[in-house]
């Protein structure tokens, strides 16, 4: 599967069947956060961009969403940090993701936690995690 289809949530990348477009309240156990595009068999989803059908990245499975949560567990916290040195929060969010790019040696454009697999999600843990340690001891 190329990028173009993994990203586009129209196929499912466990399984490469073609998914539904759906609301997210079938997930959510009937709570709407807005479309998301679904593979019923594989349990994998993802969200799109309000009022567009554009993917906010790849569908995740279960053990996907959890990586997702818990590196952005530790990176969110750090780009936020900017917010109270002054930068807005499209400025800090943006520096974040700009300093990840680099350290995970990707294009800035295709580096954001919506988009990764497994092991980048793994790698966003490993390299966040002592500079989240260290906001927790201050």
């Amino acid at each position: 599967m190329d990028k173009q289809q993994l990203f586009s949530g129209n196929f499912c990348p466990y399984c490469g069947n073609e998914t539904i477009f759906v609301d997210s309240a079938q997930v959510y156990h009937g709570k709407s956060y807005g479309m998301i595009y679904l593979c019923r068999p594989c349990q994998a989803w993802v969200g799109v961009h309000r009022g567009t059908n554009q993917a906010l990245g790849r569908l995740a499975n279960a053990e996907l969403r959890r990586w997702k949560q818990k590196a952005h567990a530790c990176f969110d916290p750090l780009w936020k940090r900017k917010m109270e040195k002054g930068f807005t929060k499209k400025e800090a969010r943006k520096a974040g993701y700009r300093w990840l790019s680099i350290e995970m040696n990707l294009p800035f454009e295709e580096t954001h936690i919506g988009m990764f697999d497994v092991e980048q999600c793994q790698k966003v843990v490993e390299l966040c995690t002592p500079y989240f340690n260290r906001l927790l001891l201050n």
